[in-house]
């Protein structure tokens, strides 16, 4: 039996999209139900949006204008649905496959683009309110959990949550992949979360794959059942389906905000592209296993579910021409991003100025200028 035919999986569309709530998931129906069109519309149109950025990013990397990137096809709804169950004041810590995540926050999609085409140490600045209280990319996978769990440490022992108003108490999620879950980072950010009861949402994406190793190798037990075994309450929930990703999120986080602690989510999904673009997938996976998660595509689930509730074909195909104006704006403005400046390597390697960079920063300028002048 795989994840998805478990009883205990939260889903409430099925891959045709029809609105059919599993056992585990009626708890959380009167959520769904609350939802309006616009609020249904909105998961659609990021998703739709995300993937033709991530396909854009994806080919200027093929051109030669980035280094490196990290492909989010698939994985959209887990995302989706988890980023707008957050609160205005609630803090997320992405990993690096986050993009849209990052978008729905406020960070502009050509920040990340500049990450990885190696032209800033994080791409934004996440005390800057314009970015929604979103942490940077963590390239050194598993860390993320750890700055999670001090940072919501932080906001227990400063009385930010559980209060008792929703409207000020602040949680955080951090996002991480089933890779990532094998490392020791994250089992002592959940040793220190539930140990201090913090505000902490750990979202497992459980793509199915580490690079190119299966979860199967990884664990003989179901991912859910580890964040389990340090008592933190756990959920596993269908990651292609949005509504679910929301529901089940919006209540972790809820939860997290009152003062009940930690809570973990796996998010049962599939990396539909490679790992990154360095990488390739036909090496260890069959053809039979892609064509199969395609029928679970999270795009295409929820445009079924949102044509049977009577949208029009003019809104698909508006949201459509959406994604290619995002797309080619990312294109434009990647294209005419300049190049690293020397003294670039040098900002915000430490919060504050600090007297061991504005040392090497002079001791570079005035090598520079020794070849000017003809002296080296």
């Amino acid at each position: 039996m795989t994840p998805l035919e478990s009883p205990d999986v939260v889903r409430l569309l099925t891959a045709d999209g029809t609105l059919a709530p599993t056992p585990a998931a009626e708890k959380y129906r009167p959520i769904i139900d609350a939802l309006g069109d616009a609020d249904l519309e909105r998961f659609y149109r990021d998703m739709v949006v995300v993937r033709a950025f991530d396909r854009e990013a994806t080919n200027l990397q093929r051109q030669g204008q980035l280094a490196l990137w990290p492909p989010s096809f698939g994985q959209e709804a887990a995302q989706v649905g988890s980023a707008h169950a957050a609160r205005p004041q609630d803090h997320l810590f992405p990993s690096y496959r986050e993009h849209v995540v990052c978008m729905i926050r406020g960070v502009d999609p050509v920040d990340i683009v500049r990450l990885m085409k190696g032209l800033t140490h994080g791409g934004w600045d996440p005390t800057d309110p314009a970015n929604g209280n979103t942490h940077i990319y963590t390239l050194v996978l598993g860390s993320q959990t750890l700055h999670a769990a001090g940072f919501g440490m932080g906001l227990a022992f400063d009385g930010r949550c559980g209060t008792g108003d929703p409207e000020r108490d602040e949680a955080v999620i951090v996002y991480y992949g089933d890779g990532a879950s094998s490392q020791g980072d994250v089992h002592e950010a959940m040793v220190f979360a539930a140990s201090f009861d913090a505000p902490q949402v750990f979202f497992l994406q459980n793509n199915q794959w580490a690079i190119s190793v299966p979860v199967a190798t990884q664990s003989k037990a179901p991912l859910v059942d580890r964040a389990a075994g340090y008592g933190i309450p756990s959920v596993q929930v269908d990651g292609n389906d949005v509504l679910a990703s929301y529901a089940v999120s919006r209540t972790a986080l809820d939860e997290a905000r009152a003062g009940g602690g930690p809570r973990a989510i796996e998010a049962v999904t599939y990396r539909m592209g490679a790992h990154t673009t360095s990488d390739d997938p036909t090496k260890y996976r069959t053809s039979d296993e892609e064509r199969a998660w395609a029928q679970r595509d999270p795009i295409a689930r929820m445009r079924a579910f949102l044509e049977g509730r009577g949208a029009a074909q003019g809104f698909f195909d508006g949201i459509d021409e959406q994604g290619r104006d995002v797309a080619a704006d990312v294109r434009a403005r990647t294209m005419a991003l300049e190049g690293l400046r020397a003294d670039d390597m040098f900002e915000h390697v430490y919060s504050e100025p600090h007297p061991l960079m504005e040392a090497q920063r002079a001791w570079l300028r005035d090598y520079e200028a020794s070849f000017e002048g003809g002296q080296a």
